[in-house]
């Protein structure tokens, strides 16, 4: 399964050349994870404010074909991929929504489970073993 997600590109995404700025499109990809979450049924505010499991992100890529513009509407594509009992990494694929064929970026980030007071890492919540084997084929 793959989870999509589609936004508009805001004036406030774009840099001084008008384009979005790089690490804006890393903050549109953690919006459509979110989604992702939501749409799972996972309460975000329960999600992130969880005083026994964190899950951050241990590492961050976007690599450009085109650029985008204020206006654009955006398809993101979300493909979660378990690495075991306490990492997953999220592939993103994005597209401008009226031309789908080609992406326009694509942008991965690794995720690791830990413990928030011990910052040791632990294993993933029965949830979100569950959303991460809901993406499976």
């Amino acid at each position: 399964m793959v989870f999509y997600y589609t936004r508009t590109v805001y004036f406030q995404d774009t840099d001084a050349a008008g384009v979005v700025y790089f690490a804006n499109v890393l903050a549109m990809c953690h919006e459509a994870y979110e989604a992702s979450l939501v749409a799972f049924g996972i309460n975000l505010k329960v999600f992130f404010s969880n005083q026994e499991i964190a899950i951050p992100i241990i590492h961050a890529n976007v690599d450009f074909r085109r650029p985008m513009f204020c206006g654009d509407d955006l398809s993101i594509e979300v493909m979660p991929k378990n690495w075991g009992d306490d990492e997953f990494e999220i592939s993103y694929q994005i597209f401008f929504k009226e031309m789908g064929e080609k992406w326009v970026a694509r942008a991965n980030t690794k995720h690791v489970c830990i413990q928030p007071q011990t910052r040791s890492r632990q294993q993933l919540s029965d949830e979100m073993k569950r959303w991460l084997l809901s993406f499976q084929s």
